[in-house]
């Protein structure tokens, strides 16, 4: 049975996140977080996702116990196949951590950072090898979801990349690779030219934080699980495609509908934003909310799984390949 270790460098949210996705793969995971608690928090972590890891299903070997704990970010970059950082974004911290893994780690082992939208090319600069590192930005909660952002950096190598989109391929994700070095990557800049529109939104008193999300929970939302924004657009346009789509709507972007710069961040604008979602949550703490958001999810994976399209495509990859490597188990 193959074996491999990944090291996560921070603990948190994203970190432990990993940490899941790794064990449920039947892998071994060393960790370091600097954070007082931070192990305790990882392991809270692990327990809180694996009903839902384990219903997305487990390669042999599988076993949220198999966490070690490393001393120093020297120690986990000694010890780990693959290493994947995942530090709060800030460009300072960042680079420090790199440097005191390049410094250790062998030339030939990838380093990865979760960031959301630093660029590779700055958090490598100082490196002894920049060739070995890029991004690999992975989304919340990353034990469910498949869509990991690879990109490379100025002096990141082409074996780099390959090296990590087998990795996350391994992991039964979706690498994606930005072949453009680009602030943000692709996913978050879609994603925050609708997030500015909702603060413009609540900021005019025009709508309130659940009236939108039910504007795209109900509508939008269920289409992109399974085709994305641009081919359902295509289909919008009938026979004629995108381009009778175009021809038809083009004339209304020319319209005033929407802001692209965000709203100032006012007092008031915080508060609107804060008090709206905790009406929504009803009382719910974030665990019981992680649940109902992983329940979902798991839900709309499965439910495309017969499709062949999406996150569905994954699911019934997954299936198959933990069916072979459970074969391959038992024979050996």
């Amino acid at each position: 049975m193959t074996t491999k270790t990944v090291g996560l460098v921070g603990a948190g949210v994203i970190g432990s996140g990993w940490a899941v996705r790794v064990l449920a793969r039947g892998y071994d995971v060393v960790a370091w977080d600097p954070a007082d608690g931070a192990e305790g928090q990882l392991r809270g972590a692990i327990e809180r996702a694996w009903p839902a890891a384990t219903e997305l299903g487990l390669f042999p070997g599988a076993d949220p116990g198999r966490v070690r704990w490393a001393d120093s970010p020297e120690e986990l970059a000694e010890a780990a196949h693959f290493v994947q950082e995942s530090a709060p974004e800030d460009e300072a911290l960042k680079r420090s951590l790199l440097h005191r893994l390049d410094h250790v780690a062998p030339p030939h082992k990838v380093m990865a950072s979760s960031s959301s939208g630093l660029l590779p090319t700055r958090l490598a600069g100082g490196l002894r090898h920049p060739e070995r590192f890029l991004i690999g930005h992975p989304f919340n909660p990353v034990y469910l979801l498949p869509l990991v952002e690879v990109v490379a950096g100025e002096a990141t190598s082409p074996a780099a990349v390959a090296a990590a989109v087998e990795h996350y391929d391994d992991l039964v994700m979706h690498p994606l690779v930005v072949r453009n070095e680009i602030e943000g990557y692709l996913s978050d800049r879609l994603q925050e030219a609708l997030w500015r529109e909702v603060l413009h939104l609540v900021n005019d008193g025009v709508a309130t934080t659940a009236e939108l999300d039910d504007a795209v929970v109900y509508g939008p939302g269920l289409r992109w699980a399974a085709m994305g924004t641009n081919l359902t657009f295509h289909l919008a346009g009938g026979d004629g495609g995108m381009r009778h789509m175009l021809h038809q709507f083009g004339p209304a972007l020319k319209l005033p509908w929407t802001h692209l710069e965000a709203p100032e961040l006012t007092d008031e604008l915080v508060d609107s934003m804060a008090s709206g979602t905790e009406a929504q949550a009803e009382g719910r703490t974030v665990a019981e909310l992680e649940r109902q958001r992983d329940q979902s999810l798991l839900g709309v994976m499965r439910a495309l799984s017969g499709t062949g399209i999406g996150a569905g495509r994954l699911i019934t990859e997954r299936d198959a390949r933990i069916q072979a490597a459970n074969r391959a188990a038992d024979d050996s």
